[in-house]
């Protein structure tokens, strides 16, 4: 297997701008497929917790919104390199308009693929 290396953002949105992130979310996407390398990209809404819960249950609902709602994206590339020149480009691009509506700078988490399985393969 080769490994990939992905990059995992964590944004927090302010409660009064969740739209306006979900419609930039579609805007930025469409672009972040087409950067060269891009093997994946994923997006998903915190909207479960096992808080509280008993093991073997299933997640709770989350029932308010304290300070913001998680965000999270996985995006995944060949190489490095490749991955470089696609964060160039989703700076220079979407981070201005981002930080608006994040309660904070978004939190990148960088590394290598260490084991894969996929049930469909």
């Amino acid at each position: 297997m080769k490994k990939t290396f992905i990059e995992m953002k964590l944004f927090q949105v302010k409660p009064d701008r969740l739209e306006q992130f979900e419609a930039k979310i579609k805007e930025m996407s469409a672009d972040q497929l087409k950067c060269e390398g891009c093997i994946s990209l994923k997006y998903f809404k915190r909207f479960y917790t096992i808080d509280g819960i008993e093991l073997g249950e299933p997640p709770r609902e989350l029932s308010r919104i304290v300070k913001c709602v998680k965000y999270y994206s996985y995006w995944e590339f060949d190489t490095k390199e490749n991955y470089g020149k696609a964060i160039k480009f989703f700076f220079e691009n979407y981070n201005k308009d981002l930080q608006k509506l994040l309660i904070a700078p978004f939190d990148i988490s960088l590394g290598y693929s260490v084991y894969e399985i996929c049930k469909s393969c």
